[in-house]
């Protein structure tokens, strides 16, 4: 008896890939890892920029290293095929127009008009295809003052006040230690997609979607944005702590540090308890949340007196008990160790034809009845390209033949 297959959510939807680096393959990977057919396309040369990304490469069996596959790329772009045409040839941009012809999606992060000189922006991909829902991945937008300035994740993080308020009190600002604007936006991206092809299958009817990476850092502001809003006052670097929540932040114990991050004042009067200080829970000065951030120093000074000489995980289990909210904090190392990984199927393996395993980390949405699925490894550079002109053009050999002589198509 054969299992039935498991229906992918974005099951026939084709969305056609033009963007690399990061926030666009992020958002590419979601809809892949959905069950779309994404098709990356990439310069027939170098690849999506992120390949060279390294080291760290992916091993081969000799041992030496891969160095169209770094980290990095093997990162965001598996599900996935990659298809190499050069669209700055004038056979390579009407290939794609054909192939947006034929596509749900287009995804593409270029610099404002960067597109247009070959056809295939916005407004000509509409005329041919006028239900495609067209992605444009910029640094500041569409329209507004910086338009023509290059976008990067650290300037984003920068010029949108994270940096601001990351870090140490009497430190500099720092980024953080991942690309959380670039994330951020392949993140709303797709989010923006999948609303607009609702309202494609609906009214048959596509439309631009525009994202920016500073857009998206400054929503990302979130409670620190609405509270500059509402009092007009600038929040600064905090280092761990917490702008309004009291303690909520790391404390150093005989063998390490841990974070301990009290949400409300039952979690609180919880903690004195356990601690063996329940008199510190009625104490008016701590009592209540606003009592605490007013007193933050003298709080945070009685925790970090009480927790100084007790042994990290053992006091991981008590406040865990007690119902304290209390974690450690892991190197990469912890976490990929972590049993929680293993139960939560949290990375996943892609098992290379040469025997070379590619670990990935899998999308975090647990779908009850559509689940994200990983059967493709991330591809090499043009290693679908034949594959991607049959199945949506019905291209012969002959055809493919001409355009890769025109140094249009390789693979």
């Amino acid at each position: 008896m054969t299992s039935k297959p498991i229906p992918r959510a974005l099951e026939g939807v084709k969305v056609l890939d033009l963007s690399r680096v990061l926030a666009g393959p992020w958002c590419t990977q979601i809809l892949a890892d959905l069950g779309a057919e994404v098709f990356k396309v990439e310069h027939p040369g170098r690849g999506d920029d992120t390949r060279a990304w390294g080291p760290p490469f992916l091993k081969r069996p000799d041992g030496s290293d891969d160095s169209q596959e770094s980290a990095y790329y093997l990162c965001t772009n598996r599900n996935k095929r990659s298809a190499a045409i050069d669209l700055a040839t004038p056979e390579g941009a009407a290939l794609i127009r054909r192939l947006a012809a034929e596509a749900d999606v287009l995804v593409e992060n270029f610099k404002v008009g960067g597109l247009a000189k070959y056809g295939l922006d916005y407004a000509s991909i509409a005329t041919i295809n006028p239900r495609i829902v067209y992605c444009s991945i910029t640094g500041f937008g569409q329209t507004g003052p910086y338009t023509q300035r290059g976008g990067y994740d650290f300037v984003a993080q920068g010029m949108g006040g994270f940096m601001s308020v990351t870090g140490e009190a009497d430190g500099g600002p720092l980024r953080a230690g991942v690309a959380m604007a670039d994330l951020s936006t392949g993140n709303f991206a797709a989010i923006s997609i999948l609303a607009a092809l609702r309202h494609a299958e609906r009214t048959g009817e596509g439309q631009q979607i525009d994202i920016s990476l500073l857009d998206t850092q400054i929503a990302m502001m979130a409670n620190q944005g609405s509270s500059y809003l509402v009092s007009g006052v600038a929040p600064g670097r905090l280092g761990n702590r917490h702008p309004t929540v009291v303690p909520y932040t790391t404390f150093n114990v005989a063998d390490g540090v841990l974070i301990i991050a009290v949400g409300n004042d039952l979690q609180f009067r919880a903690f004195c308890t356990e601690m063996g200080v329940p008199e510190l829970g009625t104490d008016p000065r701590f009592a209540l949340a606003r009592d605490r951030l007013v007193n933050r120093d003298a709080i945070e000074a009685i925790v970090a007196d009480l927790v100084k000489d007790q042994t990290r995980d053992a006091l991981i289990a008590r406040l865990e008990a007690a119902g304290v909210p209390v974690g450690p904090v892991n190197t990469l190392e912890d976490v990929f160790n972590d049993p929680f990984v293993a139960a939560r199927g949290t990375v996943h393996r892609f098992l290379r034809e040469d025997g070379v395993e590619i670990p990935s980390v899998a999308y975090p949405g647990k779908l009850s009845r559509t689940p994200a699925q990983f059967e493709r490894r991330p591809p090499r550079v043009g290693e679908h390209s034949r594959e991607l002109l049959e199945e949506w053009l019905g291209m012969d050999e002959a055809e493919f033949t001409a355009l890769a002589a025109a140094g249009a198509v390789k693979g």
